[in-house]
């Protein structure tokens, strides 16, 4: 019985309550209540277990055997790899080729910016084929859905300079797995397809916009719980290549989870919603008073409010666009849409959804700000 309430409870699909309730049913036990205080006690050693792990830097997903001794552990694993250094391989296989030199961003009254997030290339959305909403989303209709970006983003154009914000989760996930592991992503590309098309889609993005704007600055959100060091690889190659191919393209890799930049009188906190690491539960679509707190105290701590006028903290994870300028006086509160079509999870679970991303002209001295959305579906 305490083998069937670990596995239950280890997939992270069930509530304690409803563990019991399954396993009080396995077992042909009319009352759940009998079988609770087993529940929460597993629970209780699966998060000392977790936590111990923590401390000793010991990734769970590597732990082969365990033996319990009393409230420690004597735990036999495979070490993780030693981390790689992306920016060190790059510049080394770029070091003989000469960087342009970067021309200076032109002084304007207005500013253009484009918003996207949640991209999950590699992400297979019909495994079986029996997906309820199945929309394909290969290298093809990645490369698709970039173009369309180019042409709105052309299309709406009213400065000559321009702000190119990717809010995370770019890869779905290196060998199928989100950053912590556990159960396996449907993929409908490898690892190194997944790379090639990820790194070929940002460089189709500014190589076209590069040609319509005197300036350009891309920020990437590498702190996510899909992509992380996936992503940052990607991230890593594109900003190696900006850097030697364009003199009018800046890119900027933000590792923090939360990161910033300042345009004129405007701030633009960025970040994924959701970390590589500790958030289990990320910024929620809609502003509560929980995650206002939390804004609070990084915007005090950084001392944006005494730099900036306007400021907006913006988001992506949900996959849900939605512009809150109201529950807080201090900030405006962005849930950008996600770029991919839905996951099956997302199609079987919840609804179709809708995938898009948005354009913004915003003037640099004052709040005057035109929003766009576009959507896929």
């Amino acid at each position: 019985m305490k083998d069937r309430i670990r596995e239950l409870l280890l997939t992270n699909k069930h509530s304690q309550h409803e563990v019991a309730r399954i396993v009080a049913k396995e077992q042909g036990i009319d009352n759940p209540e009998r079988i609770r205080w087993h529940v929460r006690q597993t629970a209780k050693d699966i998060s000392e277990f977790k936590e111990y792990c923590d401390q000793q830097s010991i990734d769970v997903e590597t732990v082969r055997q365990v033996w319990d001794k009393s409230k420690r552990f004597s735990i036999k694993y495979t070490p993780n790899s030693e981390p790689v250094n992306y920016d060190e391989i790059f510049t080394n296989l770029l070091s003989g080729v000469p960087k342009v030199k970067k021309i200076n961003q032109p002084k304007t009254e207005t500013f253009d910016r484009i918003v996207f997030t949640d991209t999950h290339v590699g992400m297979e959305t019909d495994a079986e084929g029996i997906a309820p909403y199945a929309t394909k989303w290969d290298a093809n209709a990645l490369f698709s859905r970039i173009n369309t970006m180019v042409n709105e983003m052309l299309k709406n154009k009213k400065s000559d300079v321009l702000y190119i914000d990717d809010l995370g989760d770019y890869m779905d996930g290196f060998d199928g797995l989100t950053t912590r592991g556990g159960h396996k992503l449907p993929q409908n590309m490898t690892n190194h397809d997944a790379f090639d098309n990820g790194l070929k889609a940002k460089i189709m993005l500014v190589d076209e916009l590069s040609k319509h704007y005197e300036y350009i600055t891309v920020n990437n959100v590498n702190n996510d719980n899909h992509s992380a060091s996936f992503g940052y690889t990607v991230n890593s190659a594109f900003k190696q290549i900006c850097d030697v191919k364009y003199d009018n393209v800046e890119v900027h890799n933000h590792k923090s989870f939360l990161s910033y930049y300042f345009v004129g009188n405007h701030c633009f906190v960025i970040t994924h919603g959701k970390d590589a690491k500790h958030m289990k539960f990320g910024f929620k679509p809609q502003l509560d008073h929980k995650t206002t707190y939390k804004i609070d105290q990084f915007l005090k701590n950084e001392k944006i409010y005494k730099k900036a006028e306007f400021i907006e903290i913006s988001k992506g994870d949900s996959h849900q666009c939605l512009f809150d300028m109201c529950s807080s006086d201090d900030f405006d509160y962005f849930c950008y849409p996600a770029l991919s079509p839905s996951s099956e999870w997302v199609q079987t679970n919840f609804t179709k959804g809708r995938s898009g991303f948005v354009t913004m002209t915003i003037s640099v001295d004052s709040n005057d700000k035109t929003v766009k959305p576009y959507f896929f579906n």
